[in-house]
Parts: C-alpha cells; sequence; structure tokens
C-alpha cells in the first residue's frame, strides 16, 4: 500500500511540475507578445510537421503543427531566438506566411515524435527516403528538352546512393513538370517497366527501366500518395503535393493491378498549366464576343461539351476568372479541384461522405450565390436541380459528355430534363477539342489532293468568308525523324457554340434531332468545330494531320 501511495504522489508531483512549465510558457508569451500554444490539446498536422525537416526543428526547438493552404502555425520554445528567426523567414521565402506560438518543451516534444509518422521517415532498402520540392525546382529551371529529361532520367537510374529512389521520382516529376506533362505513366511489363509522359495530350515513350527500380518507385509512390503498400490486387487513388516557390503542385496518384504488377499514373495539377485567359483559349473572335455577352447575363446555364481531356474544365476557369468581381459570390463544386481561384468558394465532391454534385449544387444554393460552377452535369438530379438554379436567378457553368454542342439538347432529354424548359434555361451550349499547336520547327506543303477537298468542302458553308485565309499552303512539322522533338508545342482549342435564341428555344421543345439542331444553328454564322480547325490549319497554327487526330473532317 505504502508503495503505491509512493507512485501516486510521484504522478502529482510529475503532475505539478508539469502545470508549472504550462504555467511560465504562458506567462512568458505574455512578455515576448506571442501567442500561447498547447499541442497536447490539439491534433499535428504531419503535412504541416514536413515543412522543416526532423534536425533543423529539435535543434531550433521549432514545429510546424498545423497548416492551411499557406498559412502554418509554428510552436517555439524560445520565440527570440535567431535560429527561430531563421526557419520562419525560411517559409516565407518558401510562399507561407506563419504563425507563432509560444509553447512548453512537452508540447514540442509530442510534435517531434510525429516524425515517424511522416512518409518520407519511412526506410527501404534505398535508405532513408525523401522527395526535396527544391531539387525538383532546380530540375525544372535547368531542363529545357525532352532528349535533357531523358538524359537526366538515365544518369539518375545508374546512382549507386541511398537516397536513389526518391532522386529518380524527383528527376521524373521535375522532368514532367518542365514539359508541362499533364500525366506520368509507370507501366510493368515482363521483364521491365516502361516510363510515359502525356505530353500535348499524347502519349510519348520516354525509357523502359529494371523491374527492381520499379518495385522501389512503386513502394515510394504509394509512401507519397498515402496508398496501402500491402494493397495490390485493387485499384487505389491518393496524392502529394510539391511545393515550387510560390506556386503548390498536387501530384494525384492512381494504382491498377495488373498482370506484372500495379500500373501507376501521376496527373499532376499545375496550377501555372491550367490558369489560361479567356483571350488565349483561342476562341474566335465572334465566339469570344458572343460568350462575354452570354457571361454578363444574370441568370441561365452555360454548358461545355466535350470527351475527358479536351480541356472543358480550364475553359470554364478562364470564365470565372474573367468575370469575378469582389460583389460577386462564386461557388463551385468540383471533382477534383484542380486550380484554386481567389475569392472563390471552391468544395470538391467527396463519395465517401455522399458529398456529390448535386448534394453541392442543393448546398450551395443556401448560400445565395451569383453564379455556381458545376464540374459536371451527369446525372438527372443534378441536371434539374442546375435547371432550376439557372431559372431562379442563378448563372450556371457547367459540363456536359456530348460529341457536340448541337448534341447537349438530346443529352439533356435523356437525363430525364423537361424539353420544354431546356430552353428557357440554357443560354449556350459549346463543345471544344484541344489539338496540338505547331512550334517553330515547321514547312510549308502545298494544298491538294484529298487536303484540298475536304477543306473546300468544309469552308464552303462558312457565312462570313472573310475569316478563311487567302493561301494555298499547309504547315507541317519539320524535324528529323528519330527525333524526340515532335513539331509541336503546347495546345488551342477548336470551338464551336450554340447560342439559343427564341426560334432554337421553340426547336428544342420539340424533342428534335442532333442534325435539326445543327441545321439551324447555321443561320447564327458561328463557326462549326470543322471550319474553326481548320481555319487555324490554314492560319499555320496546327496541322490538317493534327486537326484529323482530333476530329473527323
Amino acid at each position: 500500500m505504502a508503495l503505491f501511495a509512493d507512485k501516486k504522489t510521484e504522478r502529482k508531483i510529475k503532475l505539478l511540475r508539469e502545470r508549472e512549465k504550462e504555467d511560465l510558457a504562458k506567462l512568458l508569451s505574455k512578455k515576448y507578445g506571442v501567442e500561447y500554444g498547447d499541442l497536447s490539446r490539439v491534433s499535428i498536422d504531419t503535412d504541416a510537421l514536413k515543412l522543416i525537416p526532423e534536425g533543423v526543428a529539435k535543434e531550433n526547438k521549432v514545429a510546424v503543427f498545423s497548416k492551411l493552404e499557406k498559412n502554418v502555425n509554428v510552436a517555439a520554445h524560445s520565440p527570440k531566438d535567431d535560429g527561430v528567426t531563421n526557419v520562419l523567414e525560411e517559409l516565407k521565402k518558401k510562399g507561407f506566411a506563419p504563425k507563432l506560438f509560444m509553447v512548453s518543451n512537452k508540447s514540442l516534444e509530442k510534435a517531434w515524435t510525429m516524425y515517424k509518422d511522416i512518409s518520407f521517415s519511412e526506410k527501404t532498402k534505398a535508405g532513408v527516403l525523401e522527395i526535396s520540392s527544391e531539387q525538383i525546382e532546380n530540375l525544372v529551371k535547368k531542363i529545357k528538352t525532352l532528349d535533357e529529361v531523358i538524359k537526366i532520367i538515365k544518369e539518375t537510374l545508374v546512382m549507386k546512393k541511398g537516397h536513389k529512389t526518391s532522386r529518380i521520382i524527383e528527376t521524373v516529376l521535375a522532368g514532367a513538370l518542365a514539359m508541362e506533362t499533364s500525366d506520368v505513366h509507370i507501366e510493368p511489363e515482363e521483364s521491365n517497366a516502361r516510363l510515359r509522359f502525356r505530353l500535348n495530350g499524347m502519349l510519348t515513350e520516354i525509357l523502359y527501366f529494371d523491374t527492381k527500380t520499379y518495385n522501389l518507385l512503386l513502394s515510394r509512390i504509394k509512401i507519397l500518395a498515402g496508398l496501402k503498400l500491402n494493397v495490390k490486387k485493387e485499384a487505389q487513388d491518393g496524392r502529394f503535393s510539391i511545393n515550387l516557390g510560390e506556386t503548390d503542385v498536387e501530384i494525384r496518384a492512381s494504382s491498377m493491378p495488373g498482370a506484372y504488377g500495379e500500373a501507376i499514373v501521376l496527373r499532376i495539377l499545375n496550377p501555372e498549366t491550367i490558369k489560361v485567359s479567356m483571350e488565349a483559349l483561342g476562341m474566335d473572335e465572334d465566339l469570344l464576343k458572343a460568350i462575354m455577352g452570354e457571361l454578363q447575363k444574370p441568370n441561365g446555364i452555360i454548358l461545355n461539351t466535350g470527351p475527358t481531356g479536351s480541356g472543358k474544365t480550364t475553359t470554364l476557369y478562364a470564365f470565372l476568372s474573367k468575370i469575378h468581381q469582389p460583389e460577386i459570390k462564386i461557388i463551385t463544386i468540383e471533382d477534383p479541384i484542380e486550380y484554386h481561384l481567389p475569392g472563390v468558394v471552391q468544395t470538391q465532391v467527396d463519395r465517401k461522405k455522399k458529398y456529390t454534385f448535386s448534394t453541392g449544387l442543393r448546398s450551395s444554393l443556401r448560400q445565395d450565390p451569383d453564379i455556381i460552377m458545376v464540374g459536371e452535369i451527369r446525372d438527372n438530379e443534378t441536371a434539374k436541380i442546375a435547371i432550376h438554379a439557372a431559372l431562379t436567378g442563378h448563372l450556371v457553368l457547367s459540363t456536359l459528355h456530348t460529341n457536340s454542342a448541337a448534341g447537349t439538347f438530346p443529352r439533356l432529354i435523356d437525363l430525364g430534363v423537361d424539353e420544354k424548359v431546356i430552353g428557357p434555361a440554357v443560354n449556350v451550349s459549346m463543345a471544344q477539342r484541344l489539338v496540338r499547336k505547331l512550334g517553330e520547327k515547321r514547312k510549308e506543303i502545298p494544298i491538294k489532293g484529298k487536303d484540298k477537298e475536304d477543306i473546300e468542302r468544309i469552308l464552303a458553308g462558312v457565312v462570313d468568308k472573310s475569316k478563311i485565309p487567302q493561301t494555298n499552303h499547309l504547315w507541317v512539322p519539320d524535324v528529323p525523324e528519330n527525333s524526340s522533338d515532335t513539331g509541336y508545342s503546347g495546345r488551342t482549342g477548336i470551338f464551336e457554340a450554340i447560342l439559343i435564341d427564341d426560334e432554337m428555344e421553340q426547336l428544342i421543345s420539340k424533342k428534335p434531332r442532333e442534325t435539326e439542331v445543327e441545321e439551324l444553328a447555321k443561320k447564327q454564322g458561328i463557326l462549326t468545330m470543322k471550319e474553326d480547325a481548320v481555319i487555324k490549319a490554314l492560319k499555320g497554327i496546327t496541322s490538317l494531320e493534327e486537326v484529323r487526330r482530333v476530329i473527323e473532317l
């Protein structure tokens, strides 16, 4: 009993001492003019914690314990120390806005114990794995061509260092970012693995590497993206971020089981490549003016259609950026949020929590928005709520999976929308695709044969003939046969649109066929997608071969 009493007394003394230390930290925080924090009462954000390496954190008695976008909370035992000041300056250089809290040693020790849970503290055969945003940023500045990307990756693959796996990932990501790649594909085969980049919408082979390296990369990417290492027979999705100066690039990782192992796709969501102005989309001047007019209206729906990867969402972002004003409330429901728009309330679909496009749209209407962007109308409920929102004083922007602007109306009817309300609700229906732009290395070829026939047939329907360039030649890439340079650089949109006027509204109410809608739309004088594409080919913006790859002429 005496032993038990002694232990009880010891615990009481220990608690009193700890309380004294917390009281002292609280007292000193007032003296230093810094807010007091008690980390024993909060959960530590490991994404925030890893902004400072463990060694630096312990040496300077600091820890980043919370992060919300660029705002970070930093705990320190001695706020006025030079080491703490240096840490805060480093965070500011990386674009963060740090807020300092004074804490006790016990609080810091609690935060430091969380370092063991951070992915880059894990070990494999390759040693301690760490991904360096600084290393990636330096490589991005250095790399200029695809050949350089391949050369640097090959040099990294033969490294003997312990952190080789991390360096390979950094090099691959740096190369992808430098080339403005949208996706990185790592695909295991029978005796090796293949690395491919999606450049300007086209998958481009980079190189092959051995199975051992593939297995190390797979494990490392899974750790980074928060995927389960022991799950190999199911598809998984995760994410991680890279900080490049003032830009946070999000990487969406997807794994899928295959015959020889798990295929990995890394989707790169770089705000700098997604951010495009309306004027830079590639729209015909008259269409641009028409869309600007539609964006000024207080209500109705603007629908953008096309297959996956055709740039629909980027176009909607450009619209929002153009019309956003401090006095306008904009809410978006996206899957995923690809680019953060300042001053816009953005929400993301979460199927696990049953937050879908329809529930998000219904919730957003209670927030009294002026403009709502819905990532995609894919079911009856979302379509009906969007129509209701448009008819009750809201401007709605959304996308729909159809092949043409005229196909929008049969698609909405298929989704169960009453054809009599489609006309009054929809302002404009658009369709778009992306074509690669010709680079500086190009040459002229005469227009002849089938090319001439197709061009003449398509341009015969253009109402304003002044839009047609007067030329007898086309342009094609002029690059060596075995070069990794394709002769194309970047992409531009090809568009078509149908404005809903009284005549079109009456037609839609009769459940028309696509061809009937197209026939009536010709009166509006807006270029069709084929006309827009052929005119861009005649101007040398793209090649006719590229146009044929994307649409049927």
